[in-house]
C-alpha cells in the first residue's frame, strides 16, 4: 500500500505535467479535454487550475501579394499595395488556460465528475503595421465547455474495469480583423481606416465514451477515450465594413456596411489513449498519443441571407490537416509531500504549407506539494520549439488559398506554467 501511494503521488504530478505540455498544441487547441479528475481514488475531490502559455512566434520576409486595390462594387479584394511596411511581424499573444472540476464517488461502483474548461481558443495579433495586414491584424477565438462525466467500474482479474461516458455543452465565439483597403496617401485616410472585421458565435453539445482497466496495486491504469465533434450549425454574426468609403463616378461617395453573416463549423472529434504504471518503489512511468481530426476545418464560409457585391461573402481559410500528440515521461517520489515529474511532448503541426502551425517538441517538468492527506499543490514548468517553415498560396480543390501574402518562420520559442490546487476528503 505504501508504494502504491507512492506511486499515486508521482502520477498526479503527472497530469498536471501533461496539461502544461500540451497546452500549445495545434489547430485551434487550448486546455482539450481532461477527465483526470474522474480516477481520483477520494470519495469527494475538488480542482482547480491555471495555465500561462507563452508562443513567440515571428514572421520574417513578408510579402504581400495581392497588391491590387479593392472594390466592393466589382467584387475585388486586394487592399492595396503594402509592400512598403515592414516585412516583419510578431504573430503570437500569451494567454491563460482555466480549468475546475469537481468529483463524486457514490459507492464503491460509480464516479462522477462535473467541469468547467477553455477547450479551443486562438490569438494572433501581428497588428495593422506589416506587409501582411490584408490578411491578418488581429484573430481570437474562445471557447467556454461545460461537462459532467461518469463511470462505472467492477472488479475483473487483478484490477478494475471502468466505462466511461458524458457530455458536454459548448459555446464559442471570435473575430477577425483584417486591412481591407490601405488608404495611406489618399483623401479618404482622415475618414477610413480600410479595417473589416468579422464576429462570430456558436454553441453546440457533445458527448464522451470511453473504458479503462485499472491495476491499484501497481498504479497502473490503460484509459481510452473518445470525445465527439461538436457542431456548430447555429454560428452566426456579422461583417463589419463600415470603415470602408469608395468614390464612384457619378454617384459620389459610398461606404460599406455591416451586416448579419452565418455559416457552420464543428468543433473536432478526438481519441486519446492514456497509459501510465509505477516501475519500482516511488517511481511511476506514464504517456498518451492523442489524435484530433482537425482536417474537418479547411474552409468555412459565412454570408447572408442575401448575397451582393457590397454584402459579399467571406471566409476563414484554416486548411488544417489532423493533429496528434504524443507525450511520454517518468515520475519520482522523494518522500511522502514531495514528488517530481519530466516528459517530453511531439506535437504534429497541422499546418501543411499555410499558416504557421509546425511541429512543436516540448521539455516539461513539475512537482507536487501533499502537506496534508486532503490538501495538494503542483506547479508545472513546459518550453519547447515551435519548428520553423514558410506559408504562402496552396491549392484547395478549384481554389487557392493564402494568396494574399506570403512569409517565413524560423524555430521559435514556447514556454508554459502551470499551477493547480487539489482538495480531496
Amino acid at each position: 500500500m505504501a508504494h502504491m501511494n507512492l506511486k499515486r503521488g508521482v502520477l498526479s504530478v503527472a497530469a498536471g505535467l501533461l496539461f502544461a505540455s500540451a497546452a500549445h498544441a495545434g489547430g485551434l487547441e487550448r486546455g482539450g479535454y481532461n477527465i483526470d479528475l474522474l480516477f481520483d481514488p477520494s470519495d469527494y475531490a475538488g480542482e482547480a487550475s491555471a495555465t500561462y502559455v507563452n508562443p513567440q512566434r515571428e514572421l520574417k520576409n513578408v510579402r504581400d501579394t495581392d497588391t491590387g486595390n479593392t472594390n466592393i462594387l466589382t467584387g475585388t479584394f486586394g487592399g492595396g499595395n503594402l509592400n512598403n511596411r515592414p516585412n516583419t511581424a510578431d504573430d503570437t499573444e500569451s494567454y491563460w488556460v482555466p480549468r475546475v472540476g469537481v468529483k463524486a464517488a457514490f459507492g464503491d461502483s460509480v464516479d462522477c465528475m462535473a467541469d468547467y474548461s477553455q477547450p479551443w481558443g486562438a490569438h494572433t495579433n501581428p497588428g495593422q503595421n506589416w506587409a501582411g495586414a490584408n490578411s491578418n491584424i488581429e484573430t481570437k477565438v474562445e471557447s467556454d465547455n461545460y461537462a459532467a462525466t461518469c463511470s462505472y467500474k467492477w472488479d475483473m482479474g487483478p484490477g478494475q474495469f471502468r466505462v466511461i461516458g458524458g457530455v458536454f455543452y459548448q459555446e464559442v465565439n471570435g473575430f477577425k480583423e483584417r486591412l481591407v483597403q490601405d488608404y495611406t496617401g489618399t483623401p479618404l485616410a482622415g475618414a477610413f481606416t480600410g479595417i473589416g472585421r468579422l464576429e462570430l458565435g456558436g454553441h453546440g453539445w457533445g458527448w464522451r465514451a470511453g473504458a479503462a482497466y485499472e491495476i491499484p496495486e501497481y498504479a497502473l491504469r490503460a484509459s481510452l477515450v473518445y470525445n465527439s465533434a461538436v457542431d456548430l450549425d447555429n454560428l452566426s454574426g456579422f461583417i463589419d465594413l463600415r470603415q470602408l468609403g469608395f468614390v464612384v463616378p457619378g454617384v459620389g461617395l459610398v461606404t460599406g456596411t455591416k451586416y448579419d453573416v452565418n455559416g457552420a463549423a464543428s468543433m473536432p472529434d478526438s481519441l486519446e489513449l492514456k497509459l501510465q504504471s509505477g516501475f519500482a518503489p516511488g517511481w511511476a512511468a506514464f504517456g498518451s498519443v492523442k489524435w484530433t481530426d482537425w482536417s474537418q476545418l479547411q474552409v468555412l464560409k459565412f454570408c447572408p441571407a442575401t448575397v451582393s457585391r457590397t454584402t459579399p461573402c467571406t471566409s476563414l481559410d484554416l486548411l488544417y490537416r489532423d493533429g496528434w500528440t504524443i507525450t511520454g515521461g517518468v515520475g519520482h517520489k522523494f518522500n511522502d509531500q514531495w514528488s517530481g515529474a519530466v516528459s517530453l511532448t511531439w506535437d504534429r503541426g497541422t499546418s501543411h504549407g499555410y499558416g504557421t502551425q509546425t511541429d512543436t517538441w516540448t521539455l516539461g517538468t513539475g512537482v507536487s506539494y501533499t502537506p496534508t492527506e486532503n490538501l495538494e499543490f503542483r506547479l508545472a514548468g513546459a518550453v519547447g520549439i515551435m519548428t520553423g517553415g514558410s506559408s504562402g498560396a496552396v491549392k484547395y480543390g478549384d481554389d487557392v488559398i493564402g494568396d494574399d501574402v506570403s512569409y517565413d518562420f524560423d524555430d521559435d520559442f514556447v514556454g508554459a506554467i502551470s499551477t493547480s490546487i487539489k482538495v480531496k476528503f
